[in-house]
């Protein structure tokens, strides 16, 4: 794989310390990439793994936090925070009020928590940042009891994190959890799972409303629930606030193709910011961990003119609820109820397996050990 002498000599500028971000930087390095970088980094406690935020932080604290060290790549990291850009002059706007020119630019701002407060209402709990983490594991230690608003991924792991520390928690969702993503079988096996472990569930007809000011509790279809520690889980914004009136992002997100190309020259995109064409066939917003590492792969690829190394998409997904590990490879939401391959769901230590109508297959390890590489040869399988 060669790159052009034109590429080489590029300065490809990256926004966003995030794990696409970051695996731009390395990716760009193993192409074989020598000129310049430059990473405009906006978090001030620098580059660090968000997954274990909620997982292992939550558990055991700021110093178990994966942090990445990127002086090896040779990398000018400019600590401040992108707020405008200029596509035609080819610059970017910093926080600071400096301009940083570029010709080509990646976009890697990730996305930020979506908040429930109303305007001026304060004291709304999120786990988005590693200070978030940090905020929420403390009040954890001091609260006697705890509401988390959203039963999806994080939201289950906040909730676990709760009662692992002895508090009882109630979700509240307008669905069961996790329903939406894994389907009604193992919702209501990790339903079960998490009630025996002092986790309770509401079910909301109505959107929630955070109540106090600072918030102590939630309006549910007109009941009010109180609790000394109530955290919103209730998905995620796309960072795009500063690339207004650029025309490069919607509401989804900036759009890009399989090339992780944004709708302008030059310019690409990966990771929790990015949603794809629809006309690519690509899923839309996939906000997860996996998917984040292949699009940065793919956009530095792209950058520099050559052929990827991966696919933009990669259906890898992990989480830990209530004590027990899942790992699921393969297309989501899963719809009936899968073959057991080994193992008992009811034990808490299954493999489970469900074949799509479009032939493709989801291998799902449920508490049970298993090899991520096993699962991957198994969902690709005949």
């Amino acid at each position: 794989m060669t790159i052009d002498a034109a590429a080489t000599n590029r300065h490809i500028v990256i926004v966003g310390d995030s794990i696409a971000g970051c695996t731009a930087v390395r990716e760009l390095r193993a192409l074989g990439h020598d000129g310049r970088i430059t990473m405009i980094a906006g978090d001030p406690d620098g580059a660090y793994a968000r997954p274990p935020l909620s997982k292992r932080v939550l558990a055991e604290g700021v110093e178990s936090s994966d942090r990445w060290d990127l002086s090896d790549l040779s990398v000018t990291t400019i600590a401040a925070r992108a707020v405008g850009l200029d596509p035609d002059a080819r610059v970017v706007t910093i926080d600071r009020g400096e301009s940083v020119s570029f010709d080509v630019l990646i976009v890697a701002t990730g996305a930020d928590a979506r908040r429930l407060a109303a305007p001026g209402q304060s004291g709304e709990n999120v786990v988005r940042t590693l200070a978030d983490a940090a905020s929420v594991r403390e009040r954890i230690a001091a609260a006697q009891s705890a509401i988390v608003v959203g039963g999806g991924f994080l939201g289950m792991e906040v909730a676990s994190a709760c009662v692992a520390h002895g508090v009882p928690t109630t979700v509240v969702d307008v669905d069961p959890p996790l329903q939406r993503l894994l389907g009604p079988f193992l919702s209501e096996a990790i339903l079960a799972r998490a009630t025996e472990r002092s986790v309770a569930f509401r079910r909301a007809g109505s959107p929630v409303e955070l109540v106090g000011d600072p918030v102590e509790g939630v309006r549910i279809d007109g009941d009010v629930l109180a609790a000394d520690l109530v955290v919103t889980c209730a998905g995620e914004v796309p960072g795009t606030d500063w690339l207004a009136g650029t025309g490069l992002a919607d509401r989804s997100g900036i759009r890009i193709d399989t090339r992780c190309a944004t709708s302008l020259p030059g310019i690409y995109a990966a990771g929790d910011v990015t949603c794809f064409r629809e006309e690519d066939g690509a899923p839309g917003r996939s906000p997860f961990w996996s998917n984040a590492i292949a699009q940065g792969k793919v956009a530095a690829a792209s950058a520099l003119g050559v052929a990827p190394r991966c696919e933009p998409t990669d259906d890898y997904f992990w989480t830990e609820v209530a004590g027990l590990a899942i790992k699921v490879v393969g297309p989501l939401p899963l719809a009936g109820a899968p073959t057991v391959l080994e193992g008992s769901v009811e034990d808490g230590s299954a493999l489970l397996e469900w074949r799509h109508e479009d032939g493709r297959k989801t291998v799902v390890a449920y508490g049970i050990r298993k090899a991520v590489g096993l699962l991957r040869r198994m969902a690709t399988s005949i």
